[in-house]
């Protein structure tokens, strides 16, 4: 994994963690507009997650990494994203897996399972690199349900 140093989101929760990871994934984005992207093609992407709150779980986690990881990596890794009908559609433009969407849609699951613990923590941020050059921050609104 690249080392990184991504974009802080000012809070004011006690705890803090960021969860690196990645995963191959190919896709395609089926709009006109897309150009080369039209087309099947994959990406090594690289996603970072941030999660606050104030509150420790009853292992002492604010959320343990590796239930993280199984949400978000073991889910895409070698997949084709536009095949996952549950979160990807090839005829709603909000739901194409373009890198906007796919950082939107791990916020979105990453969230789905802290509001079913106890101690219901916050993913505040997902950050998703596409290629060496190119990258989405997704930050749900204040108050946003997901």
């Amino acid at each position: 994994m690249i080392q990184q140093m991504y974009p802080a989101i000012a809070h004011r929760f006690v705890y803090e963690l960021n969860k690196d990871m990645q995963f191959a994934a190919a896709h395609y984005v089926p709009a006109e507009q897309a150009g080369k992207c039209r087309q099947l093609h994959g990406h090594t992407y690289f996603a970072n997650i941030t999660v606050a709150g104030d509150e420790l779980d009853a292992s002492g986690f604010l959320v343990n990494f590796a239930i993280l990881k199984q949400l978000i990596h073991d889910r895409f890794d070698h997949s084709l994203l536009n095949d996952d009908s549950d979160l990807f559609d090839d005829e709603r433009p909000d739901r194409f897996p373009t890198t906007e969407v796919v950082a939107r849609t791990i916020c979105e699951l990453v969230q789905a399972h802290l509001d079913g613990t106890a101690n219901r923590p916050r993913c505040l941020q997902v950050y998703v690199r596409e290629t060496p050059t190119s990258y989405c921050l997704y930050r749900p609104k204040d108050g946003e349900s997901l």
